[in-house]
């Protein structure tokens, strides 16, 4: 019978050599408190305590944690916003005291310090300096609580502006004016493209108009020349210049007659074109060109009387 009274006591040191005994995380902390006073701080691996004398108050992560928070406040142009802010921040291993004793809630206390922050900043802007800047209101809330939060054993790693929400009627606003931006820098794009298509096509038919009036030019010249020597042949046979150039212009005449005989579809309808229209044209040629010479000759003969008198 003694035996079995030692199970009991042998097996109740068991259990109390076993709970004296207790394992902390990597990248944690647990807080030893004896007798409800604070006795030490245990970091990763095997640790020990008495038994029933110390007690694990509670245990901190040391890894790097991450806060969500969105407020929602008004800009300078009177736009409410609805912001998201995103801050990264962990206990910093040396004041696992202080974060563990000094703050109850510190999520609680993290959000208040960004909504007074971000309430703070962001109605001193318009709404799209509030795009721009967004990244000025993360530094303003990281330098804020970096020296808030220190004092209670947190560091502010990283603080940002993940998202900037206005109000759907502002959003959709801003989209017409942005489609309406868009469309008049497309609207002069098209004008300057069409500006320059008509200065280039104005351009093209100058230097058309300038090339063919320059080979109308050269054929005058030398249908000129080719006159100018017509007439010096006949002149050598006898036919002074008047009846040369009438006898040239009538058989141009008659050239002209036989190319709109040649051609089959031709409206072209030339008058006077009677049988007798040649000699005609060039007895009127010819008369022509005495009476010039007689206006001419008699007009001479004044100047000279004009100039003895």
């Amino acid at each position: 019978m003694g035996q079995f009274i030692y199970i009991p006591i042998i097996f109740f040191g068991l259990i109390i050599l076993i709970s004296s005994f207790f394992v902390v995380k990597q990248q944690t902390a647990a807080v030893i408190e004896r007798f409800g006073k604070f006795q030490s701080i245990r970091h990763s691996g095997l640790q020990l305590k008495i038994p029933l004398v110390d007690r694990i108050a509670g245990k901190l992560s040391l890894k790097i944690q991450q806060l969500d928070v969105i407020i929602e406040t008004k800009t300078l142009d009177d736009v409410f916003v609805r912001l998201k802010v995103s801050v990264q921040y962990k206990v910093i291993r040396d004041k696992v005291y202080d974060a563990f004793y000094k703050l109850d809630y510190p999520h609680d206390q993290i959000t208040s310090y960004v909504f007074d922050v971000v309430r703070a900043e962001v109605p001193k802007m318009r709404l799209d300096d509030v795009f721009v800047k967004k990244d000025d209101i993360a530094l303003a809330v990281k330098a804020e609580l970096n020296d808030a939060m220190m004092e209670y054993g947190y560091d502010i790693i990283k603080t940002l502006v993940t998202d900037i929400d206005p109000d759907a009627q502002v959003k959709a606003a801003m989209n017409r004016i942005n489609a309406a931006d868009r469309e008049k820098t497309a609207a002069q794009f098209e004008g300057d493209a069409a500006r320059i298509l008509i200065v280039e096509k104005a351009k093209a038919e100058a230097e058309s108009k300038r090339l063919q009036g320059q080979g109308i030019a050269d054929q005058r010249r030398e249908i000129a020349r080719g006159l100018e020597e017509s007439v010096e042949v006949l002149n050598k046979v006898g036919i002074n210049s008047q009846e040369a150039s009438a006898l040239i212009v009538v058989t141009q005449h008659y050239d002209t007659l036989q190319a709109i005989g040649g051609e089959t579809n031709s409206n072209l309808i030339l008058l006077p074109n009677s049988p007798q229209a040649g000699s005609n044209m060039l007895n009127d040629m010819v008369a022509s060109f005495t009476a010039s010479n007689q206006i001419g000759e008699a007009m001479k003969n004044a100047k000279k009387k004009t100039n003895n008198d």
